[in-house]
Parts: C-alpha cells; sequence; structure tokens
C-alpha cells in the first residue's frame, strides 16, 4: 500500500493532482483544502489513502495526517464512500467538521453540498465519540463562533457559504484577535474588490 508520496507536480487542478515521483506519475484525488495548500508550489508531499477495488486502485492525497485520518473515518461510516468523503472535505476543514460533529452541529454539517439532514445525523451518531482521536489541524486556534457569525452574516448578504469561509479564515489567520464587527468589515472590503 501507499501511504505517502513526494514529488514534483507534474499538473494540478482543485480535485485531482499528477505527481511525478522518481519518474513515476501518479495521478491523486484530492480535496479542495489541499489543492489550497498546495497551489502555487513546485513539489508536493502528500498522506495517501490507497483505496483498492477488483478493478481499480484508487490514490487519495492529504497535505496533512490529521485530514487523512478525517478522510479514513467518514469512509468508515455507512453509505460514505471516498468520494463523498474528499466532497466533505472539500466543503469544510477538518477541524470544523470535528467540532461540528462533536457539538452535533447538524446544521453547519447539512450546509456542505452533497449532505443531507440524514447523512449529517450519521455522522454524529457514528463519529461522535471516534472524532476526539483526531489531533488539532493547525497551531493556531480560530474562534469556531466568530468565524461562524461572520460566515453566517455575509451569507445573509448573498454571498457564497464556501467564498466566505475561506475569505474569513484566511483573515482570522493574519489576525487571530479580530472581534465580529472587523472580521466583517475586512471580508467585505476583500469580497467587494
Amino acid at each position: 500500500m501507499i501511504g505517502y508520496l513526494i514529488g514534483k507536480i507534474i499538473s494540478s487542478k482543485p480535485t485531482k493532482i499528477l505527481l511525478d515521483v522518481n519518474g513515476v506519475g501518479y495521478l491523486v484525488n484530492i480535496s479542495i483544502n489541499t489543492f489550497e495548500k498546495i497551489s502555487g508550489k513546485d513539489f508536493a508531499s502528500l498522506f495517501i489513502h490507497t483505496s483498492v477495488k477488483e478493478d481499480s486502485i484508487t490514490l487519495f492525497g492529504f497535505s496533512t495526517e490529521t485530514e487523512k485520518e478525517m478522510f479514513e473515518l467518514l469512509i468508515s461510516v455507512n453509505g460514505i464512500g471516498p468520494k463523498i468523503a474528499l466532497s466533505i472535505l472539500s466543503g469544510i476543514r477538518t477541524d470544523d467538521l470535528k467540532r461540528a460533529i462533536q457539538s452535533s452541529d447538524i446544521s453547519r454539517i447539512v450546509a456542505v453540498p452533497g449532505i443531507g439532514k440524514k447523512t449529517a445525523e450519521r455522522l454524529v451518531l457514528e463519529l461522535g465519540t471516534k472524532v476526539s482521536n483526531i489531533a488539532a489541524g493547525d497551531a493556531t486556534e480560530i474562534s469556531y463562533s466568530i468565524k461562524n457569525e461572520a460566515v453566517a452574516a455575509l451569507g445573509t448578504l448573498g454571498y457564497n457559504s464556501k467564498t466566505a469561509e475561506t475569505v474569513v479564515r484566511e483573515i482570522l489567520r493574519e489576525n487571530p484577535d479580530c472581534t465580529l464587527e472587523e472580521l466583517i468589515k475586512k471580508a467585505l472590503g476583500f469580497l467587494n474588490k
């Protein structure tokens, strides 16, 4: 089984990357969050989950071991395959998903495109205690409630929730002590450029 790859990026798209590892090209499925972390780089190192079926071998790559662990937990849930799990991780960061599952925040999970209420409830029920074993992904702790409030406010103003979440996350990464008002003002300034 392939567990880790490091190599030169030949081509990359938001959901796939072609990685040259010592002259062998590996096509790896990735989440949008992983794509954001590796875009603009010449080389990438990815933690790999290898999915073997009788008619195919598929690689799924992640920029952090935490994201890979969450992916493997997601595919352990009945009815969630690798493509749906990758879609979930593309729509929500690992730390946010962990918090949403632990706090039974069904509405946050349902906000991920392609996830219905029953699937969200199944995630909370089956993974509620298991996600506590996943380590925190980022060293910087981002205020979950302020971020959610800012994204909700921007959504109310008509902005796309995924775009709003990405902008808010970047602002909080640079200014972790931002108040809610400052955060919304900065996000609006960025979104209205």
